[in-house]
């Protein structure tokens, strides 16, 4: 490659690099997913549970024993992904899979006394980490981020 033609590649580079840098929601949403996410990671921590693992359990909680598929669908997760971060939970002991009362393959995942247990216990240390990242985004902030999240069709993963 000549110099003149590298100098055009990064001048093509630098114009992308530029839109995006002014205009990505998904840079910008990722930076706050991660900003948000660090602040109930370390609350959670000494209750042995990070972020995603406690979203997981209040979600298998709400659901009440479901399938892998329908808690999957619930978070807007892919099998592969759902079962990686399933597993922890699993391992530890803070839910189970049931067999199915109709037989057949299904084997629903509810939450176990243990995980009714780390969730009680850990409600202090959320509570703490959600005034904290209500701080940091303000009022309008957490409105319009609930808004977004409550919009969004339950199967939108899957139509994407």
């Amino acid at each position: 490659m000549t110099i003149t033609e590298i100098k055009a590649a990064d001048a093509g580079v630098a114009g992308v690099v530029g839109e995006v840098t002014r205009n990505c929601v998904m840079t910008r949403t990722r930076r706050i997913s991660r900003v948000i996410t660090n602040i109930y990671d370390q609350a959670l921590r000494p209750h042995g549970v990070n972020a995603s693992q406690f979203s997981l359990l209040v979600l298998i909680a709400k659901l009440g024993g479901a399938s892998r598929a329908e808690i999957g669908r619930a978070n807007y997760q892919d099998r592969s992904t759902l079962t990686r971060n399933l597993a922890p939970l699993l391992t530890e002991g803070w839910v189970e899979e049931m067999v199915s009362e109709r037989g057949g393959r299904s084997r629903p995942v509810v939450i176990s006394e243990a995980g009714r247990s780390l969730l009680v216990l850990a409600v202090p240390a959320w509570r703490s980490a959600q005034v904290k990242a209500q701080e940091l985004l303000g009022e309008e902030g957490v409105a319009a981020i609930v808004g977004v999240a409550d919009s969004i069709p339950p199967d939108e993963l899957v139509t994407l």
